[in-house]
């Protein structure tokens, strides 16, 4: 392959290894062939033998523009992956057993003043209303119905209010990403690595050799290999960042099931003694893992939890997983940038694997080096991408912080532990007027927080005070009205399997 780049730029970077595939590498990968063409070569090396994690079925909304940057039809994407649409989560028993809320993808209503809606709720709640927080999301409308359609780009309508993420099968979601990459120039080599080289005066790694003896060089390496971190940590000694003391199950089980119960536009969170149990449905089956912590189940039991807690029967055999919560010192250390679970891990309570796998290639492409490597792009990259982490463990911290269960040791510990000055900082402004702030750009977005925090039951002392100095704004007539359309607007949606069935049904596998 000739390397153009090298023609008008001598610096340009000539081949990049990826090393490690799965979700991770061909995400990658693809997403390189599509940004830099055949300018540079792109090697992606990869095991049969060592496989791939593939549980990570559940998405975030800007997986949309990921895929979209890639050219691939929506339709195409879910009929080859066998999936089916997310509205949002639904945690069972995190507040307290027998009850449920719903962190749904889109706003809160439609907005009829500058002050946020749900202030207006908080007030006329506090004055006898009884409608809930769900009952003002489009999301929650057609998923508590079992409807879904695309939302429209009308924003007079309050079709427009909600966004949707997707379920889908990851081992084929990277066979599909695998077929655009090689289509584009990637170079896939079979093989497992068995030692890398470092360069004596720098420390920059110069190549890979694999097991048969063949040896790959690159002037940038990216590290795909998951939880192991063959060039980011066994190699360059980066360290790790443990979050365990907020974050405390490190272990997963993990079984397919036959498809049963409703086929739901919504993935589900049921919380257990020692931790809890996800549910996604696909086309044809649905996916289910217990996360908990070993400290106070053992994987005996918590296999036996999670296979007395299924909708259908066992399709595989239960698969164990063992992690510690947290990330590497640095995402990008010399030529190697860490992608995936090589990066760090965040367990998967609120789906956010793929969509960092996505941020971290967005940002090495916003980043993207040449030979010089300059040390400012590492800098700005590991920057940026440890806020990231931070915030997005913050709001995963929550959801074991604000609990009233104390039937067992795991919610005794986590309802009692102390938790990171950033997250107090956001409880304790929402607690006195209801705002919530943020420091920086974050992934989850204000009807996020807003969900958990009302969902697990951190009430404000106060709504905003502006509400009662406007009395012009019939906020209690805008409030029925929107609880009306948008129950309206959700009848009239097809269901979950009918949308499926007409745009983007899978083929036989």
């Amino acid at each position: 392959m000739s390397n153009k780049a090298a023609e008008t730029n001598p610096q340009a970077l000539r081949r990049i290894a990826i090393i490690g595939g799965g979700s991770a590498g061909w995400m990658t990968a693809a997403a390189l062939a599509n940004a830099i063409g055949t300018s540079c070569d792109i090697t992606l090396i990869e095991s049969e033998e060592i496989g791939v994690i593939g549980v990570g079925e559940a998405t975030i909304p800007p997986i949309k523009l990921f895929n979209q940057s890639l050219g691939i039809d929506e339709n195409v994407f879910v009929a080859a992956t066998n999936g089916s649409f997310k509205l949002g989560i639904q945690f069972i028993d995190w507040t307290r057993k027998g009850h449920a809320y719903f962190h749904p993808f889109g706003q809160y209503g439609a907005d009829f003043d500058a002050i946020p809606l749900y202030h207006y709720w908080l007030r006329e709640r506090a004055h006898g209303d009884t409608s809930s927080l769900d009952d003002y999301s489009m999301a929650w409308a057609a998923a508590a119905r079992g409807r879904f359609n695309r939302p429209t780009d009308d924003p007079r309508l309050v079709q427009s209010t909600y966004d949707y993420a997707y379920h889908f099968d990851a081992i084929l979601y990277a066979k599909l990403l695998r077929s655009y990459a090689t289509e584009r120039g990637v170079e896939r080599i079979e093989g497992k690595v068995t030692d890398v080289s470092l360069a004596g005066e720098t420390g920059f790694i110069e190549s890979v050799t694999l097991a048969d003896g063949r040896t790959v060089e690159a002037d940038f390496f990216v590290d795909c290999t998951g939880f192991y971190g063959l060039l980011i940590e066994k190699t360059l000694q980066t360290g790790y960042e443990d979050w365990t003391r907020w974050l405390p199950c490190d272990r997963a089980v993990a079984v397919p099931c036959a498809s049963g119960g409703d086929f739901t536009p919504y993935t589900k969170s049921i919380a257990h003694k020692a931790g809890w149990q996800w549910r996604i449905p696909l086309q044809h089956r649905i996916g289910n893992g217990h996360v908990y912590c070993s400290q106070y189940i053992s994987d005996e039991d918590a296999t036996g939890t999670l296979l007395s807690n299924l909708d259908g029967k066992p399709l595989a055999d239960p698969r164990l997983l063992r992690f510690t919560t947290g990330r590497r010192k640095q995402f990008w250390n010399k030529n190697c940038v860490a992608i995936g679970l090589s990066a760090g891990f965040m367990e998967p309570l609120e789906s956010t694997s793929l969509h960092l796998i996505q941020s971290g290639i967005r940002r090495l492409l916003a980043l993207f080096p040449d030979r010089d490597m300059n040390p400012l792009l590492a800098t700005e990259y590991n920057r940026i991408t440890k806020a990231e982490y931070e915030r997005t463990r913050d709001f995963l911290i929550l959801h074991y912080k604000a609990t009233e269960r104390r039937d067992s040791p795991l919610w005794q510990y986590t309802g009692a532990m102390e938790i990171p000055e950033t997250l107090q900082y956001k409880i304790d402004h929402f607690r006195a007027y209801g705002r919530i702030v943020a420091k920086d750009l974050e992934l989850f977005q204000n009807p996020s927080w807003l969900a958990v925090f009302i969902g697990q039951d951190i009430w404000p002392e106060h709504y905003d005070p502006l509400v009662d100095m406007r009395p012009q704004v019939p906020a209690a007539d805008n409030l029925k009205s929107l609880r009306r359309i948008m129950q309206e607007a959700a009848e009239v949606m097809p269901t979950h399997e009918q949308y499926i069935a007409h745009y983007c049904r899978a083929m036989a596998q």
